[in-house]
Formats: structure tokens, sequence, C-alpha cells
């Protein structure tokens, strides 16, 4: 049986397509047949129609830094909970972080999370540790990583602090392409920090994390590479690839900017939670611990930047973080809340509601940066919307109202401050590895 989704709005910024259209999936997955324009396709007995005016068909989403907890700490998400709550927010891909109990950090690991996730309705891409148990003191098997298919090493929530380690992990890298994730955090300044040094943390007597922090990193970072490339890695295939993980200051973004004017391989990602708030907001909650994240909530005003940097593109790909705790881990006094956040089921929507309906940014710049880019930076096969290509999209209703209830949650965690908060914009469902899955909450 064939599924014909008929009057769709079809987007997909990777082939300048944004029009109303008809498209059908025959019952292997693959997509038979695109139309544009108020033609229709011819429909055999047993095909299912269904009418999607008002919706948005586009290239999966594809969220390219998560925490899935397996292994090692499933009480708090597993990867059947983390897919199910991918799924519900519109995402047919994800690439999960090496941080889990053991680290990511031997082929071995690579197989154990692709082994276990062959069952599940969406793609797992593993990212390997840079460091052995991300300790930043000798070098993960870059090459054996690659040979399982690994395309991006980091040692996400411990920035390696060693400049000479650092080096050896650039020049190592680029010799198999890979691309390097860093999270920026010079930690001498925040260790013991819980929130962004400021006003709002005097106020409420918690130990301040300076945001010049994230850029000293940055910073040495860039200057390694701007070295390597001059004195150094001459070969053009063998430049390193340098991706920011959760961007959150101007500093860092300015950077970023200066960085590639230059000419630097250099990328950035924002997440939902930093665009849409700021420190003044965890001043004003309640229970604290679901606005405790690292990087943490910024000012207003690096806020102010981070939508100037999505409107002007400097800012490549909108990720989650999602990062799953229990209830114990975030109901507890400020200073003893475990960071981060869950982000799948929200991020659709927020970018939605917080840029799309703001005039920020363009429904269609936000599928680029919730799709079509970070599968081009992590070097996956890109989504076409044509005849014989495997079916692989998202259905968005850019219209629905709703609010985020912890019943209606699929992650196993409900550590998000965006509980209750109205909402615009919901996946519909996913078409995926020959499936259609709807959502049950429309």
């Amino acid at each position: 049986m064939s599924v014909i989704f008929q009057q769709a709005r079809i987007i997909n910024p990777l082939e300048h397509v944004d029009s109303t259209g008809t498209l059908k999936v025959d019952d292997n997955g693959i997509i038979e047949a695109v139309v544009y324009g108020s033609q229709t396709l011819a429909q055999s007995p047993g095909d299912r129609v269904i009418d999607l005016r008002g919706q948005i068909l586009s290239p999966g989403l594809f969220d390219m830094h998560c925490h899935f907890r397996e292994p090692g700490q499933e009480y708090k998400e597993t990867l059947e909970s983390g897919s199910n709550a991918a799924v519900a927010g519109g995402f047919t891909g994800v690439a999960l972080m090496p941080n889990t109990k053991p680290v990511i950090d031997s082929p071995l690991g690579v197989a154990y999370i692709r082994h276990h996730a062959t069952t599940l309705p969406i793609d797992i891409e593993v990212i390997g540790a840079m460091t052995v148990e991300s300790k930043g003191e000798h070098l993960a098997p870059f090459g054996k990583f690659c040979s399982y298919g690994v395309t991006a090493v980091s040692d996400d929530g411990s920035a390696i602090q060693n400049s000479q380690i650092m080096r050896l992990a650039f020049e190592y890298a680029s010799n198999f392409d890979l691309l390097i994730i860093q999270h920026c955090e010079e930690r001498s300044l925040t260790m013991g920090g819980i929130m962004n040094e400021g006003l709002f943390s005097t106020q409420l007597g918690l130990k301040g994390i300076p945001d010049v922090s994230e850029a000293i990193t940055l910073a040495r970072d860039l200057l390694l590479m701007h070295y390597l490339e001059q004195h150094k890695l001459h070969d053009p295939l063998r430049r390193p690839r340098y991706h920011v993980a959760h961007i959150s200051t101007k500093t860092a973004l300015d950077l970023v900017r200066k960085a590639k004017q230059d000419g630097l391989k250099v990328t950035c990602e924002v997440t939902p939670h930093h665009f849409t708030l700021c420190d003044e907001d965890l001043f004003h909650a309640g229970m604290k611990g679901n606005y405790i994240m690292k990087p943490p909530l910024s000012s207003r005003e690096n806020r102010e930047a981070l939508l100037e940097a999505l409107a002007d593109g400097t800012i490549d790909v909108i990720a989650t973080d999602h990062a799953p705790h229990a209830s114990h881990e975030k109901e507890c006094p400020s200073d003893q809340a475990a960071f981060g956040i869950t982000g799948l089921e929200t991020s659709l929507a927020l970018t939605i509601t917080e840029l799309v309906d703001k005039h920020i940014i363009t429904i269609s710049r936000a599928i680029e940066l919730l799709s079509v880019n970070p599968r081009k930076i992590m070097r996956l096969k890109p989504l076409l919307f044509a005849p014989g290509e495997e079916a692989n999209f998202t259905i968005i209703d850019p219209e629905a109202q709703w609010s985020l209830t912890s019943s209606s949650l699929k992650s196993k965690s409900t550590n998000t401050p965006f509980l209750n908060r109205s909402l615009k914009g919901r996946a519909r469902g996913i078409f995926h590895k020959g499936q259609l899955l709807e959502s049950d909450a429309l």
C-alpha cells in the first residue's frame, strides 16, 4: 500500500524548494513521485491518502547534540525512551554524545550503541570521545572510530584544558576528516559555579560562572587552528573542522564570525533554551533546578546577540543538548542540581514560537538549522524530495497551539523549564524506515 501526502507545503532549502505539492511513498518507503502546484497523483485501490493542507513536509529533523544516558544511567533515559522523545519532537535522527558510563572512548562502545539501536524508529549517530574517559590526557583512537562510521568526536561537558592535547586532537582528527565538537569552558574560571555570574547570581547568593570562560577556550582553539593551517597542515583535504557546541555569548559569536571570515572551517550551534531564556528567568523561577545548565542561561544582552546571530547566519545549527535527569537530581537546592534539561520534545515548537513567529528567521531557515545543516556538518547523506529517494521527512503543523505537560512527555525524565508554557507549532509525525509514525497528540 502506498501513502499519498496530498497538498502539503514542501520545504527543502537544500533543493531550494518551498511549494505546495503532493508526494507518494511506496510500500518499501521509497518516494515514488512528487508533483507541485495543483497537480494530483494517480491513486490505486488500497492507497492511503493524507490531506496535509496547512501542514509542512520538511526533510527529517536531525539533532546533532543529545544525551540518551545508555549505557550506565538508564534510570534517566534509555535509547528507546530517548528515541520516543525524538519521534514526538519530529526528529528522524540524532547524534549521541559519548559521556555515558562508561564513556564511549573505543569502538566497543560504538558497537554497543549501534547494536541496540537497530530496531529503533530513528537513526542514531555516535559521537566518539576525544580523549580516553574524556579526561583530556590521552587521545582516543580516532582512526578506529572512523572505521566504525563515526564522523565526529567530542569530550562534551569536559573541554580539553591542555593546549598540547588539543593541538594533537586537531592534527589527528584532520587525518580522518573527523569533526571536533567542543564544549568551550575554561574550568579554572567555572569550578563550583552554578549560574551566570552577574546581578542575579549575587542576589541569589549562588556562585557565578563568568561568560568569558566560553570565549577563552574558543579563542585558544581558533588560534591553534590558525597556527596549524599556516605552519603544519597545508593539504586542503586535511584541514581541521571545528564545531562550537551550545554557544551562548556575544564574545564567542564574534570570534566565530571572525574565524569564518578568515576561512577557517568553523560552525556553531545554539540551543532553544539559550535563545529563549536568560539568567533573569532563573532568578524569577520557583523550582530553579530546571533552569540550571551548562553553559548557564546568560544575560539578556547575550540572548539578544544569539537572536541576531541566528538572523544573520552566524549560527549554523539549532541543537537541543537533550540532557535528561531524574527528579531527585533537579528537585533539590540549586547548588546541588545536575546541569542540563530535556529538549527534543520542545525544540521545534520553541523555534517556531520564539524565532519564526517573531520574524527573526523564516520557516525555511528554521528547517535549514534543524535538518539540513546538522546533516551536512556531520557528513551524513542529504535528504531529497525526489523519486527513488528513501522517504525521510517530518510533518509539521506550524499553527498548532499546545502546552507541554509532564504526563505527555515521552522522555523518561521531566526536567524542562517549559512545562505548561504556551507553544505554537508541533510535529504531526515522521516518515522514516518505511513507516509513518503519527503523533498521538494531534
